[in-house]
């Protein structure tokens, strides 16, 4: 049960890792070189679908997996693979957290603006730096998960 659990928390903490990564690389940097005006509006439509069935099952799934594997680690915390197991559930955590205390209320009060608005302006230009910030901590700790469970599930060979 554990190795299954390990598995996938290790293939969901990577592909959420690899959406986080590119947005830390490549699209928020992308939405940052359009007009404020159509920046703002592509990103609203971003924060609209992120909500997908999909990418809740990898964000809100792969940390319950990912809890449940370390949580059973914890029972026998010397065993082969549990370090990393138990590592690699705080990590899988992170990305969860920010996305609901942090990102959520970020992309809340971007939706409420208007992107002709002249204040809109000075909220866009925070919102790429800090959003971007913050979500580079998630892909980090996202990676660090995948490659934390990654190694549980070796260690249990």
């Amino acid at each position: 049960m554990i190795r299954a659990l390990l598995l996938v928390s290790a293939v969901g903490a990577g592909v959420g890792a690899g959406v986080f990564f590119a947005f830390s690389t490549f699209v928020m940097r992308a939405l940052g070189t359009l007009p404020t005006v159509q920046g703002v509006a592509a990103m609203q439509a971003v924060n609209r679908a992120a909500p997908h069935p999909l990418f809740m099952l990898v964000l809100f799934g792969t940390a319950a997996t990912g809890v449940a594997a370390g949580v059973s680690a914890l029972r026998d915390p010397s065993a082969p693979g549990a370090a990393p197991a138990i590592v690699g559930a705080g990590l899988a955590l992170v990305p969860v957290i920010l996305t609901i205390c942090y990102h959520v209320p970020y992309n809340d009060r971007l939706a409420g603006l208007d992107p002709v608005a002249p204040a809109t302006a000075d909220y866009w230009a925070a919102y790429l730096s800090r959003w971007t910030a913050a979500n580079h901590v998630r892909c980090l700790t996202g990676i660090g998960a995948a490659t934390s469970f990654a190694l549980a599930y070796r260690g249990l060979r």
